[in-house]
């Protein structure tokens, strides 16, 4: 109960306009003086929040993300897969799903997925005489891959916050990823030769992609093909650690985008630099507002309760786990991302602990989970993207985007039930903590 008073007074909080890491910090900062009776630790507290190695690589991925989306690579990437695509039925929704698998693997966020895709899918897709709800669901989709399929900012505030293998975590997104983008893609070709079969085709498909035109295509996206091997490869096989995967893929993206592309100047490389300080110290300050907003849950003695809670009701681990899902389905409606993971983290973890669940598997499930955030109205920030793109009707969006809310869900359920989709690549991969 005490929890659910700090929970609701919390978000009053935040929507008085208060921004994300204010808000908590005084807000925990002030239940703190009034239980304790002094704050004096803080300045220790935050130094010590912050004075941790693994996050030298949030700003190093950010940098990654910002190269390769000035180097202007996402025109390559949606061309080739085009090509490999263009004779399927819905060929442009395929593409447009695996430009945003590819992308995901570069940028690390939905948001940017969505919104660099679909301006270049979205056009294409409506001048074809593509059902525009269709339009709109697969890009508001298909950007929802952002976040899982590493490098994964949420994945990495996750694995800082609980203590878990940033690494694992990327590997475990990997298979549930592609799962997704290969549901997605499945529900494009059903839905298009459906719609061919009562209306006539939108418009005459292109034959099947010669030998010779697939490798043109492939060769055209070939460095920006390879930045997402490297990086998940060389954590994968202990080559680097997470932190160091972050800055030899920054520099990677760096060459790539300057000696191959060739379209990259000093002034894209200081508003690089600027635009991904910026973002991160934004995080930092979040991350230390969530550090305290633990200590006060734990000084409380909220973890502790959680726990004896759900041990005197004899709670199994899918119960717990369905409960939790929908609790974050609901704070999804109505807080971004991040809010959700540093709100609900250190409540949960120390009942994931005694009831044997998998940190890493969870961190999976929540993962999913913050997609449909990102496409469940009122707060869906791939919606507003795409409204920003289309200029169409908020609320033709918010339809459009209820399939690939339910795929998600499905995404949800299969991960539960079969949670060796998640855990099996981490568990081969011989990674350096």
């Amino acid at each position: 109960m005490t929890f659910i008073v700090i929970l609701t007074a919390l978000i009053a909080l935040l929507y008085l306009g208060m921004p994300m890491f204010a808000g908590m910090f005084l807000f925990s900062g002030a239940v703190l003086w009034l239980t304790e009776g002094n704050v004096g630790t803080l300045g220790e507290f935050v130094f010590g929040k912050l004075n941790v190695y693994l996050l030298v690589a949030i700003p190093l991925f950010m940098l990654m993300s910002h190269f390769m989306v000035r180097g202007k690579v996402v025109d390559d990437l949606y061309a080739t897969t085009h090509t490999l695509t263009r004779h399927l039925p819905g060929g442009l929704g395929v593409a447009t799903v695996f430009a945003c698998a590819v992308f995901a693997a570069i940028s690390g966020s939905s948001v940017a997925t969505a919104l660099t895709i679909g301006a270049v899918a979205i056009p294409q897709m409506l001048k074809y005489n593509y059902d525009p709800r269709g339009v709109y669901g697969v890009v508001a989709g298909g950007g929802t891959l952002g976040i899982l399929i590493p490098p994964s900012a949420p994945m990495v505030l996750y694995g800082f916050v609980s203590d878990t293998s940033i690494g694992a975590l990327f590997m475990a997104g990997i298979l549930p990823g592609a799962m997704m983008a290969g549901i997605f893609a499945a529900y494009c070709m059903i839905t298009e030769y459906r719609r061919e079969k009562t209306f006539g085709p939108a418009y005459v498909r292109p034959p099947r992609a010669t030998l010779p035109e697939m490798g043109a295509a492939l060769r055209k996206s070939f460095w920006a093909l390879t930045l997402p091997p490297f990086v998940l490869g060389g954590m994968y096989f202990g080559v680097f650690t997470a932190t160091e995967a972050a800055g030899t893929g920054a520099l990677y993206a760096l060459a790539i985008a300057w000696l191959i592309y060739r379209n990259f100047s000093w002034k894209d490389l200081m508003e690089g630099g600027r635009e991904a300080a910026r973002t991160s110290a934004m995080l930092f300050m979040i991350i230390i507002a969530a550090g305290l907003f633990g200590y006060m849950l734990t000084k409380l003695n909220i973890p502790q309760e959680a726990v004896a809670l759900a041990l005197k009701y004899n709670v199994s681990r899918t119960e717990f786990l369905i409960a939790v899902m929908v609790l974050i389905f609901i704070l999804g409606l109505i807080l971004e991302s991040i809010s959700i993971i540093l709100i609900t983290t250190p409540v949960i973890l120390p009942v994931m602990t005694a009831l044997g669940i998998d940190k890493v598997w969870y961190g999976v499930l929540l993962t999913i989970n913050l997609e449909l955030a990102l496409i469940s109205p009122p707060v869906g920030m791939n919606l507003i993207v795409i409204k920003s793109i289309t200029k169409a009707p908020l609320s033709e969006i918010d339809r459009a985007a209820v399939p690939y809310i339910l795929m998600l869900i499905l995404g949800i359920a299969l991960i539960i039930v079969f949670p060796g989709i998640a855990l099996w690549l981490p568990s081969t991969m011989d990674y350096k903590p």
